[in-house]
Order: C-alpha cells, then sequence, then structure tokens
C-alpha cells in the first residue's frame, strides 16, 4: 500500500515543505556559458569542443537511452533541453511540490572529467558563475554545488578558497568516474580543502567515463547495466577513501553520495570490518573498524532507491545506517524522478520522516 509522504492542497501543492538535494539545472547550450568564459575558452569550445576519455565518439555515455534520460514533459515550450527553464522547474517542481531548498548539482560541461585542465578549470569556475546568476540569484530557494575537476586539484582548491564563503554555494561537487580511486593522495588537496572550509563534498556520477570502463568487467550491453554501476563506482570508491585514510586524516571531512542507492552500506561495512580484523597490520593509519568512518562520515540521498518486496527491509538498512544520514532527493529532471509524494512508501515516524525529507539535509548543509 501507498502511504504518500505529502498531501497536496487543492490546487495541487505540496503542504509540508522539503529539501530536495538532486536538482539537475542544464544549459539551454554551450553559449549558456560564453558570457562566463574568455573569448580565448569561447573559441576553444566552438573550435575543439571537449577532450573526455569514453567508450564510444558521438553519444555521452555508453550505452545511453534516449533524450540523455530526461522527462518527456520537461521540455520547455521555447526550446531547450530539460532542466534549461527555471520558470519550467518552478512550475513542474519548486512550487507544485513545495521545495523548501533545491540542491542543484550542474554535471553538464562543467570541466569534471575534461582531459584539458586548463580548460577544465575554466569550464568549472563558469559553470559556477552560470549557476549562481542564472538560477540561485534568481530563485533563493536553490542551492549550488561548487564544480571542481578532480584532476586538478590545484585550481579545485582554489576554485573551492574562493566560492566557500558565498552562501549560495553549500557543497563541493566532484565526480566519482574518476581516473583513479579517490583515495589516492592526488586527490587529498580536495579534500583538505573541502574539510578546513567545512563544507560538505557531494559525490555525483557524471555523464561520461573518466577513462575506465564502467564496471570492473568492461562495458555493459544496456542502459539497465550502466545504471546498476552508479552503485558499484561509488563503493569502489568509498572504499578506496576508507581504506588508504582520508577519513582518518580529514576527521571532519562530510561526504554526500547522490544518486548511488544505499541498500550497499551495512553490507559493504560488514564486509571491509571482516577484512580489516584480519589484515589489519597492512593498514595501521586505520585506527578503527572501516565501518565506523563509514557511519561517521558518510550521508545518503534517497534517488534511486532500493524498493525491496518487503518494506520493512529498508527500515532495517536504514536502522543500520542510521536516520539521520538519509536524504530526500528526486533527480529533477530525469525520467526517474523520485515524486515526494510517494518515494518514502514505507513505515517510519515522524520525525524519521521529517528527517529524511527535510531535517537531515538542514544539519548537514546548514540551512537556515
Amino acid at each position: 500500500m501507498n502511504m504518500p509522504v505529502l498531501e497536496r492542497n487543492v490546487q495541487g501543492k505540496s503542504k509540508l515543505s522539503f529539501v530536495d538535494c538532486d536538482i539537475h539545472p542544464i544549459q539551454r547550450s554551450e553559449k549558456d556559458l560564453h558570457p562566463y568564459l574568455s573569448a580565448h575558452w569561447r573559441e576553444h569550445m566552438t573550435t575543439f569542443g571537449g577532450h573526455v576519455r569514453q567508450g564510444l565518439i558521438g553519444q555521452v555515455m555508453h550505452p545511453r537511452m534516449m533524450a540523455a534520460g530526461q522527462r518527456a514533459d520537461a521540455y520547455p515550450k521555447n526550446g531547450g533541453p530539460p532542466g534549461s527553464d527555471l520558470e519550467l522547474m518552478q512550475q513542474q517542481h519548486l512550487d507544485f511540490n513545495g521545495v523548501e531548498t533545491g540542491m542543484l548539482v550542474a554535471l553538464s560541461r562543467g570541466g569534471m572529467e575534461e582531459r584539458n585542465l586548463d580548460f577544465a578549470a575554466a569550464l568549472s569556475s563558469a559553470v559556477n558563475d552560470w549557476q549562481l546568476h542564472d538560477w540561485v540569484e534568481k530563485d533563493r530557494r536553490l542551492k549550488a554545488g561548487i564544480v571542481v575537476p578532480q584532476e586538478h586539484a590545484e585550481h579545485a582548491v582554489q576554485e573551492i578558497d574562493r566560492r566557500v564563503q558565498d552562501e549560495a554555494f553549500r557543497q563541493v561537487i566532484i565526480s566519482p568516474k574518476s581516473s583513479e580511486p579517490l583515495g589516492r593522495r592526488r586527490y587529498w588537496p580536495i579534500y583538505e580543502a573541502c574539510a578546513r572550509n567545512n563544507i560538505v563534498l557531494g559525490l555525483h556520477p557524471a555523464g561520461v567515463s573518466g577513462g575506465n570502463p564502467s564496471s570492473g568487467t568492461g562495458w555493459g550491453t544496456y542502459y539497465m547495466q550502466e545504471h546498476y554501476t552508479f552503485g558499484t563506482t561509488t563503493t569502489g570508491n568509498l572504499i578506496s577513501m576508507v581504506i588508504e585514510g582520508v577519513f582518518e586524516k580529514f576527521p571532519n571531512l562530510k561526504v554526500a553520495l547522490i544518486e548511488s542507492g544505499f541498500s550497499w552500506a551495512p553490507a559493504l561495512g560488514w564486509r571491509m570490518d571482516k577484512h580489516w580484523e584480519r589484515m589489519r597490520k597492512e593498514t595501521p593509519h586505520l585506527k578503527r573498524p572501516p565501518s565506523e568512518y563509514l557511519r561517521e562520515h558518510v550521508w545518503f540521498c534517497t534517488q534511486p532507491m532500493e524498493e525491496p518486496e518487503t518494506a520493512g527491509h529498508l527500515t532495517e538498512i536504514i536502522d543500520w545506517i542510521g536516520w539521520d544520514r538519509i536524504m530526500f532527493s528526486s533527480d529533477y529532471p530525469h525520467w526517474d524522478f523520485d515524486d515526494p509524494k510517494y518515494a518514502l512508501n514505507f513505515k517510519m515516524t515522524d520525525k524519521q520522516r521529517a528527517g529524511i525529507l527535510r531535517d537531515n539535509a538542514k544539519a548537514l548543509y546548514r540551512l537556515a
């Protein structure tokens, strides 16, 4: 039986506001970034385009479904892709569903996986300016994520330090589809900057590959396989961060896992603990069982949420993770968008429901 989490009034709008931790703004075209790029990089974008490593030429992902995974009803009447029109986003989601705060996760043309690192730096700065001026300043319910190229740690640190004092930005966004596992020390300056500035690090799968196949056995045949690897890619990086000592080195680092699921977390914690108990001499830098770092430093977003036949199994999973570590996300405007009215259709207390919908994110991101 579906258990609505939000009631709507006679106009259809939600009565209970909430925090949405995953909303995707998209440029109408590359020209949206031109005001925030120098003449040199505008010419470079037009003449050469991006330079990324992925399985195929001529499409953004192998394999990928039609329309880059967007809702069919989210195309603006004046043209452009879903997610490119603030007014439509307000009508379809922000106003209609009663979003109190929407966390923007800008993935398109953000430079996260651009191989030309100078161009990556220019793109990330431009996308952050674009988020600020084209979105947040026009709707104060929206908060931006500082997009940085994880392969260019020097620029990433500069961009974090430059943006962090602006309350419009509430987290740092990098891609788990990195060139190397994210526990490697080449990425540690980014974590140091996040920890020093007390800002959340958000991991969200991006649209292209960092140079490696999406699974440990190569490229899948079907999109179903590709979508599943969002979780396994993030899991591999989380193992790397825990075991290679990121959280021991940066004890106040907070990580939000966006669009990666969460039901796998207990089994991952148990397995890491079992191996640590038997092989802990190899990693003397780990002072505690790995599951403790997982529970202390990591938050999870709901979409795409696993839905077992017995809904109570989700309750048991969240009991292990912690009810204060789960945050609602819709993934608007993608086709598998989660409607907040129906997404959390399992039994929980009012306090637990309010925590997932609103309070946990407000505490993590220090939202008023």
